[in-house]
């Protein structure tokens, strides 16, 4: 597999590449089903190991997909920014990661504490100023 993508430092992935994956999550799926698809499991994987751009790519259809105004919905954009704000950072813009870090605290204020997704909202927040989820 290649090293991260990172725009204007490493090479673009393929085109298709996780369309397999992006893939399993579908609209009309409850939020449960989503939370258990290969889409979320591989994009929260992907923050983990510090694939960020990848992160964003497959945890997008997840978002998608889930039902609109919801917290799922929410918790992913934040997901999805935390992995923007990380790539930002890694490519040595932080101004911009500060603005998405930013965008994603918000969010996250508006989830509450209650886990959304199996994942807990205060966790997620402790990792906004790290390389890794």
């Amino acid at each position: 597999m290649p090293d991260p993508y990172v725009p204007g430092v490493t090479e673009r992935p393929e085109q298709g590449l996780y369309d397999a994956i992006r893939d399993t999550a579908q609209p009309g799926m409850t939020p449960a089903a989503l939370a258990r698809c290969d889409a979320f499991r591989t994009g929260l994987h992907y923050l983990h190991t510090g694939w960020f751009w990848e992160a964003h790519e497959v945890l997008e259809p997840v978002w998608m997909a889930c039902p609109p105004n919801s917290r799922e919905r929410a918790l992913c954009r934040a997901l999805i920014q935390l992995a923007n704000a990380r790539l930002k950072a890694r490519m040595g813009k932080p101004q911009a990661a500060a603005r998405l870090r930013a965008e994603v605290t918000v969010i996250l204020d508006g989830l509450g504490a209650a886990p959304v997704m199996g994942l807990d909202p205060e966790l997620v927040r402790g990792y906004l100023g790290k390389d890794v989820i």
